[in-house]
């Protein structure tokens, strides 16, 4: 399935854009003013990893109503060390190396449900120079859960809890190229 009519995903400037994108993110995941400041910062030290890259998908009057940014994993970031643990407890932890990491994919909700999400994965993954991929989503079952599975990620760790998260999440991994299904 196509991405919605009207809407082309491409190479994003997210420092340069991180607020329409910051904007996008509140409106799909209910983020308050704290919270959008402080992902302000934590977007734009990621941008500074090496290999790090976004994606945007914009209207034909290039507003911003989808992004996806990612990079190649590091045992050494924040996010590596919180799920660690859990994917060793199974025995999952290889899964941390050599993997490209989706660190957010937000679609704007009058987007959800066209594709969008899956170009933009798909497309930020199919250049990755890494064998498959990681993520982590609210570990409840929803149309972001779901979407994920149809291209090939499964389960690592549930349960996993991150500081001053209310939900657990799931961490998942997928072989790449993702799949289409």
């Amino acid at each position: 399935m196509a991405a919605h009519p009207g809407v082309v995903v491409g190479p994003l400037d997210l420092a340069a854009r991180v607020d329409e994108a910051l904007a996008v993110q509140a409106l799909a995941f209910g983020l308050s003013d704290e919270e959008i400041d402080i992902r302000r910062y934590i977007v734009l030290r990621h941008l500074k990893n090496s290999g790090a890259r976004a994606l945007g998908a914009t209207t034909e009057d290039d507003r911003l109503v989808g992004f996806v940014y990612g990079m190649p994993n590091d045992r050494t970031h924040w996010w590596s060390t919180v799920v660690e643990p859990y994917l060793r407890g199974n025995g999952s932890d290889t899964w941390l190396d050599d993997s490209f990491v989706i660190t957010e994919l937000h679609v704007h909700p009058a987007f959800q449900g066209r594709g969008v999400g899956r170009e933009l994965i798909t497309t930020i993954t199919d250049t990755a120079g890494q064998p498959r991929s990681i993520l982590s989503a609210i570990d409840t079952e929803s149309p972001a859960r779901a979407l994920y599975r149809r291209l090939g990620y499964h389960d690592l760790a549930r349960r996993v809890m991150f500081p001053s998260a209310p939900s657990p999440y799931a961490v998942m991994g997928a072989w790449l190229p993702l799949s289409r299904p």
